[in-house]
Formats: structure tokens, C-alpha cells, sequence
């Protein structure tokens, strides 16, 4: 029996996808849930998953082709088992190879035709083109059918010598990928259509330092999970919002929406870019499914797992530059959203504390709001709640 493969349901955020590449071209045998293509949106790359046992009889779109939601991209006979494959006589110096003629260029550097699509093997064929000089952009850095077209016009770079010449000034012109041109997109959609404003203020973590020497090893051994830092910053944000829902807020047109619950998106960077997975209903959770939750999401971003759902919506973000380093920032806020608070790294610093010099691991933090519903009032006394809260922990434990 043939059973269609077909494109999952693309929410309405997401009006199509990319081949990026497939793992199994046609003939092969096929297992069910084994991952037969991945599919490049805006957001995340979709595994597309074998529904049956069988073979692959038919690919209808190649690495490169933009798919629609619910579209058939490929045909597996149900049960049937892979042909054994045929044995080739010995190739002489005169015999013409049984498969489409390889151009002639220079020594493969591991880009060879055989790790090319069909499509992209025509393309080779057809313009000359040796792929071993062709800089690639699909998965692990395998030459897609788009950029030998892209080689061929002009577009596409050969991949740098082994020995460059003398006083060359190599330079490599590499296409955006759709989630890097989608994050630009909606970094300039910020830019341009929010009257952005950034408050600064300083944390001292004593006292969240303290307690996560005190208690992190019970905490650990109880819930299974390491306490961070950013349970903290979670938890109290959550607080904050509850006292200031305007910053909670998103905008709509010329309306304001007030959200009764806390959807906090937690900044990810990933190989491909910058993902923000939601914690829904934080202002349920407890550090513990906090710390659980955000290292869930940490995980599926490093596998490239996290799925569309995981990054649906939120109110409010937090985005934590402290981790590569930085010492301040003004973090750029996440429409439609209001609001984004930005940690960063923690340096002792010396500071007056009773009248006396002392050493505190200290922390600037940021809010970036959006000040056309947001007035400096409210983002300066929401960063101050945060502030006393993490200076004082036990008022969030109180909810205080």
C-alpha cells in the first residue's frame, strides 16, 4: 500500500516551510518514526517522521522547495523491502558511467556528487559544476540544490583553498537561513514600530548566592535539578507582573490587552539563532519546575527538537546576556509583547553597605518597554520590585 508523507499542520504564524535536507533518498528502506527530511519555518526545523515500514518509492521535492502545510512531499510503499543492489561489472577506461556524468574539476574535498540530491546532481551536471568548491548551507554543511544554482550564477562562493595565495583577502557569501532572516524581520518590526525605552538598575545577589550555597544541594538532591540563577529572576518577574500588569501587557492595533496569567519566554541561543520557548502559567510553578522546565527547553534547543508549540505567544521575556559575558545591555523587546528584562553577568564589586566598603557579587539588569503603553514610572518601579526581591528572596517565597 502507498502512504502519503505529508507536511505537518503549520500553525497560522506559519505559512510555509523549506526542504532543508532529506536523510533517505528514494529506494531506501524506511522505519517507522525514523526521520526522513527536515523542514526549515521561520522558527524551528520540523522533523518529518516515517508513518509506516517500508521504502521510500517517491520524493516529489527536493532540498530547497518551498512547502505548504498538509502538502504531499513524498510516497512510501507500506511493508515492501528495499532491492538488493546490482552488481556493476568492472568499469574500464572507456566506459561511460551508468549514472549522470560527474563535471570535471578538481579533486573532491568530501563534497563529491554521491552526498548531493538527485536535483542538485542534475544542477551539477547540467552547469559544470564541481561541489567540492561549492560552500554549503544545508545540514552539517552539505551542498543543497539552491546553492549550486547560486554558484552557478554568480552567488555562491567556492569553498576557500587549502593554501590561499599570497595577500588574498578571502570572503565568503553565505544566503540567510529563514530563521536568521526571520529574527531581522522582527528585530526591525521592533525597531520601527515601538517607541522603545531602556531603564537600568544594579542587583546584589548576596543573598540569592547564600542561598543557593545553603540550600542547592538539598534542592538538588530532593527535586533532581540543579538551582540556578534564573529561577530567581523567573520567580520574581512573575511576582512583578502581578503588581504591574502593564508591563504584562501587549498591544493590538489601538487596543491594550491585559493578560491575566504570566507566559515568560526564555531566551535561547542555538546554532541557527536566538529562540524564545515559553513557561506558561509561571505564576503556578515553583523553582523547582522552573529549573526543570528551563532545562527541558535548553535541551530540545541543543537537539533541535523544540517544536512550534514551545514557542507560541508569551508576555513577557528574559533574556540573559551574563551567560557569554556581558556587562550591559539594552536587550530589544519581543512584539507583541511589552516588555523584555535583560540579565547580565555577575562582577564582585566593591559597594557601600552601612556605612562601610564591602565585596558583592553584583548584577546590572535592563527593561526595554515599549512606551507608548508603558510609562517610565511603571518600568522604573517594576525593575525596583525585581531588585528588592532578589535582594530579599524570602519576600517571593511569601509572595511579598
Amino acid at each position: 500500500m502507498s502512504i502519503e508523507v505529508k507536511v505537518p499542520v503549520l500553525p497560522e504564524s506559519v505559512s510555509d516551510a523549506t526542504i532543508a535536507s532529506w536523510h533517505k533518498k528514494a529506494g531506501d528502506a524506511v522505519q517507522r518514526d525514523e526521520n526522513l527530511v527536515d523542514l526549515e519555518t521561520d522558527k524551528v526545523v520540523l522533523e518529518v517522521p516515517s508513518p509506516v515500514d517500508g521504502v521510500l518509492k517517491e520524493i516529489r521535492h527536493e532540498s530547497g522547495d518551498t512547502v505548504y502545510s498538509e502538502q504531499i512531499i513524498a510516497i512510501i510503499e507500506e511493508g515492501a523491502a528495499a532491492a538488493p543492489a546490482k552488481e556493476q561489472p568492472e568499469a574500464t577506461s572507456s566506459a561511460a558511467p551508468a549514472t549522470v556524468e560527474a563535471p570535471k574539476a578538481a579533486p573532491s574535498s568530501g563534497k563529491g556528487t554521491e552526498e548531493l540530491s538527485p536535483a542538485g546532481r542534475r544542477v551539477a551536471a547540467e552547469e559544470n559544476i564541481d561541489p567540492s568548491k561549492v560552500a554549503g548551507t544545508g545540514r552539517d554543511g552539505r551542498v543543497t540544490k539552491e546553492d549550486l544554482v547560486n554558484y552557478g550564477k554568480g552567488g555562491s562562493p567556492a569553498a576557500p583553498a587549502t593554501k590561499p595565495t599570497p595577500g588574498a583577502r578571502p570572503e565568503e557569501r553565505v544566503p540567510m537561513t529563514r530563521m536568521r532572516a526571520k529574527i531581522a524581520e522582527r528585530l526591525m518590526q521592533s525597531k520601527n514600530s515601538i517607541a522603545m525605552l531602556t531603564s537600568f538598575n544594579e542587583v546584589n545577589l548576596a543573598e540569592v548566592v547564600k542561598m543557593r550555597k545553603s540550600l542547592g544541594e538539598q534542592f538538588q538532591k530532593t527535586h533532581g535539578i540543579k538551582l540556578g540563577f534564573m529561577s530567581f529572576f523567573v520567580k520574581a518577574a512573575a511576582e512583578a507582573l502581578k503588581r504591574r500588569p502593564i508591563v504584562n501587557a501587549s498591544v493590538d492595533g489601538n487596543d491594550v490587552i491585559y493578560h491575566g496569567y504570566q507566559d515568560i519566554s526564555i531566551a535561547v541561543s542555538t546554532d541557527k539563532g536566538l529562540v524564545t520557548p515559553v513557561l506558561r502559567d509561571v505564576q503556578e510553578m515553583g523553582f523547582a519546575d522552573i529549573e526543570q522546565a528551563i532545562a527541558d527547553y535548553a535541551k530540545k534547543a541543543r537537539d533541535g527538537k523544540l517544536s512550534l508549540d514551545d514557542l507560541q505567544g508569551g508576555t513577557f521575556t528574559i533574556t540573559n546576556g551574563g551567560t557569554f559575558g556581558s556587562l550591559l545591555s539594552t536587550p530589544i523587546v519581543n512584539p507583541p509583547q511589552s516588555a523584555i528584562l535583560g540579565m547580565h553577568t555577575i562582577k564582585e564589586r566593591a559597594i557601600v553597605e552601612n556605612g562601610q566598603v564591602i565585596a558583592a557579587p553584583m548584577m546590572y539588569i535592563a527593561i526595554s518597554y515599549d512606551h507608548r503603553v508603558i510609562d517610565g514610572k511603571d518600568a522604573v518601579l517594576f525593575l525596583v520590585d525585581i531588585k528588592d526581591q532578589l535582594e530579599n528572596p524570602q519576600r517571593m517565597l511569601l509572595g511579598l
